[in-house]
């Protein structure tokens, strides 16, 4: 019996990665060149931006980043001063993490051009089928969170 073959152009999987790798991509060029972020940063400072701080480890799971990513885009966001480090009360090899001030004002600065990046690629599908992809993408993660 011949093995079935794969074709990958079918292969929801791999069309899911390809997707999301030119979604990525084009916005990782855009984010550099006007910001000066690689996608891992502006992650990390877009999920902060929503005031509140977290260890290296709620960013892990908020971002679905692996921590050897979330830990060096912390360092390097660190380092140009757009967020702090507080040491953890009850754990200190753990810090939490939030916008400085300068950090904060970069945030409100990416807020508009990530809505019009977001804008500009919706502009390829209607209303419903957002909504309709949106619904299963939650069902595909959720699947694929549960059937490990």
């Amino acid at each position: 019996m011949a093995a079935k073959k794969l074709n990958l152009d079918n292969f929801l999987p791999y069309r899911l990665s390809v997707a999301s790798y030119a979604l990525s991509s084009r916005i990782a060029v855009e984010y550099q060149n006007r910001f000066g972020l690689k996608n891992p940063e502006w992650r990390l400072l877009t999920v902060l931006g929503d005031g509140r701080s977290r260890t290296q480890r709620e960013l892990v799971a908020a971002t679905r980043m692996d921590k050897v990513t979330v830990n060096r885009a912390a360092r390097t966001l660190a380092d140009r001063q757009l967020i702090a480090r507080q040491a953890h009360e009850a754990d200190g090899r753990s810090h939490h993490l939030e916008l400085t001030q300068t950090g904060r004002s970069l945030y409100e600065a990416i807020v508009p051009a990530a809505l019009a990046s977001e804008a500009r690629l919706e502009s390829a599908i209607t209303a419903a089928e957002r909504a309709a992809l949106m619904t299963i993408l939650a069902k595909l993660t959720t699947a694929a969170e549960n059937h490990g």
